[in-house]
C-alpha cells in the first residue's frame, strides 16, 4: 500500500512538472516578447505564497497540480502598460508565445527519449528467428545447432518472421537444405550448415527439431561512451516524431468515433493517466523516462488542437485576426474559451466518474491498470 501512494504522488509530481514547463515555455516567450509576466505560479490558486522578483510574482499555489503564467493585458482591457501588454504585441509574438508551450514539452520529450537511448542502448531488429531449444537427436542438433542461435537463411530465401521459416522448411521436408546460422555469443559469426528436414518427425517435435521464438529477435548495441550522447539524441528526435504521427492517427480516430456517435476506445481520464504513471514508477526508471516523454508529446499535440482553450485556438484567433483585418472581440474570444473549459471539464468528470468504480472494483493499482488497458 506504502508503494502504490508513493507511486501516486511521484505520478502526480511528474505531471505537474510536465505542465509546469509548458508554462515555462509561455514564460521564457513571453519575457523575451517584452511582455510583463505579472505571475509565474506553481499549483493552480488560492495562493499560499508568493514572492516578486523584479517585476514577476513567483507563487505557490494550493492546489499541487500544474501550474500557469499571468501576463499583462491578455485581454483588452485594465491596461496600465500598453507596451508591455499582451494584447498589443505584434501576431507573430503572440503565436510565438502560444506555440512555445508545445515547443517546451517535445524538447522535454526529446531529452527523456535521448536519455533512454543513451544509457539503455541502441535496440536493433535482427532478421531471421532465434532457436529457444534443440531436440536430442534431431537434424538441428546433428548440424550443429544452439539454442541463441539465430537461423537467418532457409535455402538462401531470407527469415523474416516465425511464419516464413515453418513455411520454408516445410517445403524443404525430406530434401537435403542449407540453413544461414548467425551465433550471436560468445563472438558474432555467420556459420552455413546442412541438414534434411524430416518428412515424419517424432510427437511433439518438428521437421528440423527446434523451438523458435515466435517474437521479433531484438538486439541491444552500446556504443562508445563519448558517442552516446550524440546517439541519443539522433534517436530521440526520431522517436519523438514517430510517437507524435502515432498520437496524430490516435486523435483522429478519437474524433472519428465521436462524430460517428461511437464512444471512442481507449481514451482514460485524469485518474487513468495517474494510476498508468504510478504503474511505470514501479517499473524503473527508463521505462519511467520512457513513458514521461509519451505522455510530454500526448501533451504537445492535444494543445495544438483549435479547441479553447488550448494554445491552437489562440493560434486561430490570431490567424483570424491576420486574414479579416480585425481581431475577435475580447467578449467572445472570452465566452469561446469559457464554453470550452466547462466543456473539458465535463469531459474529465465524465471519464472520471467511469473510472472510480473500475478503480473500486479492481481493488489495486495493477488490477485498475489492466481493467482500462490490458497490460501485455
Amino acid at each position: 500500500m506504502l508503494t502504490t501512494i508513493l507511486s501516486i504522488l511521484v505520478a502526480l509530481l511528474i505531471l505537474s512538472v510536465l505542465i509546469v514547463a509548458h508554462e515555462f515555455g509561455h514564460f521564457i516567450a513571453a519575457k523575451k516578447a517584452g511582455i510583463w509576466v505579472e505571475e509565474f505560479g506553481i499549483g493552480l490558486p488560492p495562493r499560499v505564497f508568493g514572492k516578486k522578483i523584479g517585476e514577476t510574482i513567483y507563487s505557490v499555489n494550493l492546489l499541487p497540480f500544474g501550474g500557469f503564467v499571468r501576463l499583462h493585458g491578455e485581454v483588452d482591457k485594465d491596461i496600465k502598460k500598453p507596451s508591455r501588454a499582451y494584447v498589443k504585441k505584434s501576431k507573430k509574438a503572440r503565436v510565438a508565445i502560444a506555440i512555445a508551450g508545445i515547443l517546451a514539452n517535445f524538447l522535454i520529450a526529446i531529452i527523456c527519449f535521448s536519455l533512454v537511448y543513451a544509457i539503455g542502448g541502441i535496440p536493433e531488429t535482427l532478421s531471421g528467428v532465434k532457436v529457444l531449444e534443440v531436440d536430442a537427436g534431431s537434424p538441428a542438433e546433428m548440424a550443429g545447432i544452439k539454442p541463441d542461435d539465430l537461423i537467418v537463411k532457409v535455402a538462401d530465401q531470407d527469415i523474416n518472421n516465425s511464419d516464413q521459416f515453418i513455411e520454408f522448411v516445410n517445403a524443404a521436408k525430406g530434401q537435403k537444405t542449407t540453413l544461414e546460422i548467425k551465433r550471436l555469443s560468445p563472438e558474432e559469426k555467420v556459420m552455413q550448415v546442412s541438414l534434411r528436414p524430416r518428412e515424419d518427425p517424432p510427437e511433439g517435435e518438428g521437421a528440423l527439431g527446434v523451438t523458435i521464438d515466435v517474437n521479433t529477435v531484438v538486439q541491444v548495441n552500446y556504443p562508445p561512451v563519448w558517442q552516446r550522447p550524440f546517439v541519443g539524441l539522433y534517436y530521440g528526435v526520431r522517436e519523438t516524431y514517430l510517437i507524435s504521427k502515432a498520437v496524430v492517427v490516435g486523435i483522429a480516430s478519437i474524433f472519428i468515433d465521436i462524430s460517428e456517435g461511437q464512444a471512442p476506445e481507449g481514451v482514460v481520464g485524469p485518474l487513468g493517466i495517474t494510476a498508468l504513471i504510478a504503474y511505470v514508477v514501479q517499473l524503473g526508471f527508463l521505462p519511467l523516462l520512457n513513458f514521461v516523454g509519451l505522455i510530454s508529446v500526448n501533451l504537445a499535440l492535444i494543445n495544438i488542437i483549435p479547441f479553447p482553450p488550448m494554445d491552437g485556438s489562440r493560434v486561430v484567433f490570431i490567424t483570424s485576426e491576420a486574414l479579416f483585418g480585425r481581431k475577435v472581440l475580447p467578449k467572445v474570444e472570452s465566452v469561446v474559451n469559457t464554453i470550452g473549459i466547462i466543456l473539458l471539464i465535463l469531459l474529465l468528470i465524465t471519464l472520471t466518474f467511469r473510472e472510480v468504480p473500475q478503480a473500486f472494483r479492481a481493488g489495486s493499482l495493477n488490477g485498475f491498470i489492466e481493467s482500462i488497458i490490458p497490460v501485455q
